[in-house]
C-alpha cells in the first residue's frame, strides 16, 4: 500500500489517455436520404463532446498526484471523482440522442440548421465502439478517485519523510523513487542511510564532525600552553 503511489499515478494517466483516445475517433456515422442531401453519409467524432479538457485535466491531476500532500491528495481524489462522472454524463447524453450529437458534422456537410430538418434527412445512424470506451474510461476514472481516497493515508509525504530539527530523512521512513526524487530536490542525498545529526553549540553536523573539531581544538590550545607554563615556573 505504501508503495502504491506510482502505480496509481500510471494509472490516472492511462485512464487519461483511454478518454482522450476516445475523443480522436469516430463516434456516429449518420446516413442521409440521398434525394434530399448532397452526401450519403456523414461521419461525427468524439469532439461532439468535450472530452479533451477533461482528459487533459486528468492528466495535469495525475502528475499532481506525484509530489501533493496529504491534504492536497484528499482533494485531487475527489476532482478525480467529479471528472470521471463528467465524462460519463456527457457520453450518456451524446449517445441519447445521436442525431443532434451529429449535428454539426450534417450540418457543415448539407447546409441544413434546423434540428427537425435534419431528422427528415437522416436515414439512420450508426454508432461506433467509441463512445462506449469513453464512457468506460469515465468510470475507470471515478473508480480510481475512490481508491486515492483510500490509499493515499499510507503514502509518505513531507511530515513523514524528515525528522529532528534538520532536513534529514528518518531512518524508519518508507522509502520510493517519488520520494527519492523529492530528497533529491531538497539537496538530501537518498542513498545515505542512517546518517545522524549531532547537534553541538547550536550547530547540527553529520556523524559528529562538529563534536571531533572541537574536542581537537580543545587538545591544541592545550598543547600551545604548555611551554608557557614551564618558562613561568623557571622565572620563579
Amino acid at each position: 500500500m505504501r508503495r502504491s503511489r506510482p502505480l496509481v499515478v500510471l494509472a490516472g494517466l492511462a485512464v487519461a489517455g483511454i478518454v482522450l483516445l476516445s475523443w480522436t475517433q469516430t463516434w456516429f456515422t449518420a446516413h442521409l436520404d440521398a434525394t434530399s442531401a448532397t452526401a450519403s453519409t456523414v461521419t461525427a467524432d468524439g469532439s461532439v463532446v468535450p472530452y479533451s479538457a477533461l482528459a487533459i485535466a486528468m492528466l495535469a491531476l495525475s502528475i499532481a498526484l506525484t509530489i501533493a500532500g496529504r491534504v492536497l491528495r484528499v482533494v485531487l481524489a475527489v476532482v478525480e471523482v467529479l471528472l470521471g462522472i463528467a465524462v460519463v454524463v456527457t457520453g450518456i447524453g451524446r449517445l441519447t440522442d445521436p442525431v443532434v450529437a451529429a449535428q454539426s458534422a450534417i450540418s457543415g456537410v448539407t447546409g441544413v440548421q434546423d434540428v427537425p430538418a435534419i431528422r427528415s434527412i437522416v436515414r439512420s445512424i450508426d454508432v461506433t465502439p467509441w463512445p462506449y470506451v469513453g464512457i468506460a474510461g469515465g468510470v475507470l476514472a471515478v473508480a480510481l478517485g475512490l481508491l486515492v481516497l483510500v490509499v493515499q493515508r499510507s503514502w509518505p509525504g513531507p511530515s513523514r519523510r524528515y525528522g529532528g530539527t534538520g532536513r534529514v530523512p528518518a531512518a524508519d521512513a518508507p522509502r520510493d523513487a517519488i520520494v527519492d526524487w523529492d530528497d533529491l530536490s531538497a539537496g538530501v542525498d537518498p542513498t545515505a542511510a542512517g546518517t545522524s545529526t549531532a547537534r553541538v553549540d547550536g550547530v547540527a553536523a553529520a556523524d559528529g564532525t562538529a563534536e571531533d573539531r572541537t574536542v581537537g581544538s580543545g587538545e591544541r590550545r592545550t598543547e600551545d600552553d604548555a611551554p608557557d607554563h614551564e618558562e613561568h615556573r623557571e622565572q620563579h
